[in-house]
């Protein structure tokens, strides 16, 4: 078969990979946006309408920014997409990039705030996730969106709280979590782990991350870790880790890649995002990188 016309997708830029290389894995913000704001402050945003700071519940941090594409796809597809911060920070508005990348493939998508660690305590993420895809689900026909055609994302601490929302029966809505499949990127999945396994994972003690959000009661974290609380019926994931990701994140990818295959009969995607760390992978989106965004909307597509 001939390849002349095949393109393949962008990857990280030699000299940035370089860098993030040369960092290695670790979590360093201000690397990560010394890199990519000035990428950003001119990222496309042609062929894309806004409509930011929409209410979806009762908490000031319940708040929704729904991108969509002026020339509507037919397949009206929707994506919730959950921002990272370690449960403590983040918003909405620094992942511009996600809606106006995935708005210019097609799809409809709610880039949504939620509270924080460590005044909301877990489950409030995986809550907080379900009442958006509820509000997106009620509200899909105001932006041309499909409702039976929605998809959840998330990163980090956002991939933690969609797969629970996802994995985890006791926190659909009522009448049910009908998605089309979700998308985990980098999450905590396995806190007692995370917690057992300190030393070997170079976790600081006390926890800056975990502990505002799971607690300091370590023996409760078992009941508080995804992994051992999956009883949802099987519905597409992919589920994804950087390259250069924390030792954390790729293990616990792979310790839920393989739980879902052996134990529930689910059949995720596990996808590596190569050239990048925890941090880079997210922010290189809509820059003309496409190592995460690619696998993403070759998931997505595969399940529209």
């Amino acid at each position: 078969m001939s390849t002349a016309h095949r393109t393949e997708p962008a990857g990280v830029p030699p000299e940035i990979e370089q860098r993030i290389r040369a960092q290695g894995a670790v979590l360093d913000m201000a690397f990560t946006q010394s890199i990519y704001m000035p990428l950003l402050k001119v990222q496309r945003r042609d062929g894309v309408d806004v409509s930011r700071d929409l209410v979806y519940g009762d908490d000031a941090r319940h708040r929704v920014d729904v991108y969509r594409p002026q020339q509507a796809s037919g397949h009206g597809a929707m994506l919730l997409f959950m921002h990272g911060g370690g449960f403590v920070r983040g918003d909405k508005a620094e992942r511009e990039n996600i809606g106006q990348y995935f708005a210019r493939q097609g799809f409809v998508v709610a880039v949504a705030n939620y509270r924080l660690a460590p005044k909301a305590v877990w489950p409030a993420g995986a809550q907080d996730t379900v009442a958006a895809y509820s509000w997106l689900l009620t509200n899909a026909g105001r932006f041309g969106g499909n409702p039976e055609r929605i998809f959840l994302l998330g990163e980090s601490a956002g991939a933690a709280h969609v797969a629970a929302a996802t994995l985890v029966r006791r926190f659909h809505p009522q009448p049910g979590l009908h998605i089309a499949g979700a998308v985990l990127i980098s999450g905590v999945y396995d806190v007692e782990l995370e917690h057992r396994a300190r030393r070997q994972f170079g976790v600081a003690t006390p926890d800056p991350r975990n502990e505002p959000y799971f607690g300091t009661d370590v023996e409760r974290y078992p009941e508080m870790s995804t992994i051992r609380l999956i009883d949802a019926s099987p519905t597409p994931l992919l589920i994804t880790y950087a390259e250069m990701d924390l030792p954390q994140m790729q293990v616990q990818a792979g310790e839920l890649f393989a739980s879902l295959v052996k134990c529930h009969g689910f059949d995720p995607d596990l996808r590596v995002v190569r050239g990048h760390n925890h941090l880079t992978q997210l922010y290189s989106i809509n820059t003309g990188d496409e190592s995460l965004s690619h696998l993403i909307a070759e998931f997505l597509k595969k399940h529209v």
